[in-house]
């Protein structure tokens, strides 16, 4: 039962068709898993049997084997439409224990994730490629199917947490902890299909023989699939590029329907866009998406151009390490123009390349420089997909250009000692300390040769604390850095202080003599947030009117009065910042009532009246209707 629950979950992700022939199938197919049986034949579904969506994203990535593919999935699911959804996979559950009740529960949502791999294993994926000149129709598809062991799912707000109609399973054999909310909620849901982590794919099919290098027909069957986004990416492969599309419905060429677009990514991968929809109540039509590709160059092809914002002929490329990978750029994509993609290729020397140097650009065209040393210098040019090159090749030399000798934090500052490597004769640094969003202020210096930076860590907060600047030359592309040193700002404890009045007290008693006030001020030389909490009796209470840097609390002596416990009273006030640095006061306050005598009667006490009378008057009837008032929030805010 809980499979089927699955397979009709993941059905909204890749709702399933038959690609051999391309037609729609839409007649559910006969499953033990109705009958509670866990070997659930997930096959002959279609999200129209269970699902409303309002949107649905797929991307898939095709791996270099051409063999293999990473897909991921999400499908919005909104208003209404979600009560609709929630309703039909609780009557999934139908002879379950808890199921069918007209309640979506956690044990449910935990049985999509936990079992839906399997289910979609057993899918479609709506999706065929055939190598070969352009097909159409009923032939043979090379179908791309899922691969159970690669495949995660999940889900967001399924079963909304603290919902207001959210009750406890009513099953007895539900799990601890399980809760449930009325299938009829609204609240906006989303279903995710995703590739395991630690794996490469969750899709495959036979690899194409000539692994995209020759003309090829991909078909995707979108009938009953109402508002959706394809987003296909395929390896790098010279010269890809789509020959011929088209939308057929039962068979008839649509030629007002928006054709997928193509761009060539600056790695070099091909991505196409395809928005697909059906028109709703068009079943039983069936719609097919059919792209031809093909690596054959177009009749015209215009060469790519250096923009006027590339680094001209000579320049330095500045990097911030001798060895490994580094980000160079993220304005490369503005270097060259051409209408077919382009990409950055730098051909070092043999004995560079033995040494590992090398660049690249990834899909967002930033550029990443591999070093294998100090300094290298490469030739470079814009290539397009089709090979054609820029006409003119520029020398650039990659290197370090910032050397640290030392940084430490001594006092409240960063001090650094860096200087210039050879690639340039001086560098204008502007640098400052940094922390996630706080900043410290900056410094402008120019160094030649061996030179100290100081750092001011005024504005930054206790905790690790990096250095952000930017280093510029004549000849030299902008080197913009953050540099992680293990620096390390110490935390300083907040300070409290305590006012006094005129008499030198520290507490401004009431005049019912039940409650006294305290004020003061708290600094944090940091500057972070400061919890304050206080001590009386054994008992705490936070509830300390601040304003700005002073604060303010009314304490009751009510639960010292229940406790027994006699004047003066022990006060403990504990300051904490965020960085958990703590600063604890003591005092000491005296109850001026402390010893008074109740001269009420007739003026004769005998050692007994007088004993009982040291501590405190007897109460009245009011005074004790008070305590018993006091006691019940034995802390307060003063009262305006």
């Amino acid at each position: 039962m809980i499979p089927v629950l699955v397979m009709l979950l993941l059905s909204i992700l890749m709702p399933s068709i038959e690609t051999s022939t391309l037609e729609n199938e839409d007649q559910p197919q006969a499953t033990s898993g109705r009958q509670g049986s866990l070997d659930v034949d997930c096959s002959g579904y279609t999200f129209e049997d269970l699902f409303e969506y309002d949107f649905a994203l797929f991307n898939l990535d095709i791996n270099d084997d051409w063999a293999t593919g990473a897909m991921e999935a999400q499908a919005w699911v909104n208003g209404s439409k979600s009560a609709v959804v929630r309703d039909n996979l609780d009557g999934l559950f139908e002879g379950v224990p808890g199921g069918d009740d007209d309640w979506m529960s956690t044990d449910e949502r935990e049985a999509v994730r936990s079992i839906g791999p399997k289910c979609i294993a057993d899918m479609e994926t709506r999706l065929g490629i055939r190598e070969g000149i352009a097909h159409r129709g009923s032939v043979d598809w090379n179908d791309l199917e899922f691969v159970e062991d690669g495949i995660a799912l999940d889900e967001v707000n399924l079963v909304p947490s603290g919902h207001a109609q959210e009750r406890s399973c009513s099953s007895a054999l539900s799990d601890p902890g399980c809760k449930e909310v009325p299938v009829t909620i609204t609240d906006d849901l989303e279903i995710h299909l995703l590739t395991k982590e630690g794996e490469n794919n969750n899709v495959r099919f036979d690899q194409l023989p000539n692994q995209g290098s020759s003309n090829f027909t991909l078909a995707m069957n979108i009938t009953n699939i109402t508002d959706a986004r394809l987003v296909l990416t395929f390896p790098v492969e010279q010269g890809l590029r789509i020959a011929d599309l088209g939308f057929y419905d039962d068979g008839v060429l649509q030629d007002e329907l928006a054709a997928p677009v193509s761009e060539f990514l600056p790695d070099g991968r091909l991505r196409i866009v395809a928005d697909v929809d059906y028109p709703l109540g068009s079943y039983p039509m069936v719609r097919n998406m059919f792209i031809d590709f093909t690596t054959q160059a177009p009749f015209t092809n215009e060469v790519p151009v250096w923009s006027s914002t590339a680094p001209p002929e000579g320049t330095i490329i500045p990097l911030g390490v001798s060895s490994g990978e580094e980000l160079a750029s993220t304005q490369t994509g503005m270097w060259v123009v051409d209408e077919s993609g382009w990409n950055l290729r730098c051909n070092f020397t043999s004995a560079d390349e033995a040494n590992g140097w090398s660049v690249r650009m990834d899909e967002d065209a930033n550029l990443f420089v591999t070093a294998g040393g100090t300094s290298a210098t490469a030739q470079c040019a814009g290539v397009d997909a089709y090979g054609a090159e820029t006409v003119e090749h520029r020398n650039y030399t990659f290197g370090k250009v910032l050397t640290i000798v030392v940084a430490t934090v001594v006092d409240d500052e960063i001090r650094i000692t860096w200087f210039p490597t050879n690639l340039v004769d001086s560098l204008t640094v502007t640098a400052h300390a940094h922390q996630d969003t706080r900043m410290g202020p900056s410094v402008t210096q120019i160094i030649e040769s061996t030179n100290q930076f100081n750092l001011s860590l005024t504005g930054i907060s206790p905790g690790e604390v990096m250095v952000k600047g930017t280093a510029t030359s004549q000849g030299m592309e902008d080197f913009n850095f953050m540099l992680d040193l293990d620096l390390i700002k110490a935390n300083t404890p907040p300070t409290i202080s305590i006012e006094t009045n005129l008499q030198g007290e520290e507490a401004e008693w009431n005049l019912d003599g039940l409650k006294f006030t305290l004020s003061g001020n708290v600094i944090d030389p940091d500057g972070q947030e400061v919890t304050l909490m206080l001590w009386i009796c054994d008992g705490t209470t936070t509830n300390f009117d601040r304003q700005n840097l002073a604060w303010e609390i009314q304490v009751s002596i009510a639960n010292c009065i229940q406790n027994d416990v006699q004047s003066p009273y022990d006060i403990i006030i504990k300051a904490t910042d965020e960085s958990g640095g703590e600063t604890t006061r003591l005092l000491q306050v005296i109850d001026p009532n402390a010893g008074a005598v109740d001269n009420s009667g007739d003026g004769d006490s005998d050692d007994d009246d007088d004993e009982s009378s040291g501590i405190l008057p007897a109460p009245g009837l009011i005074a004790t209707l008070l305590i018993g008032l006091v006691a019940a929030g034995w802390v307060s805010r003063r009262q305006d």
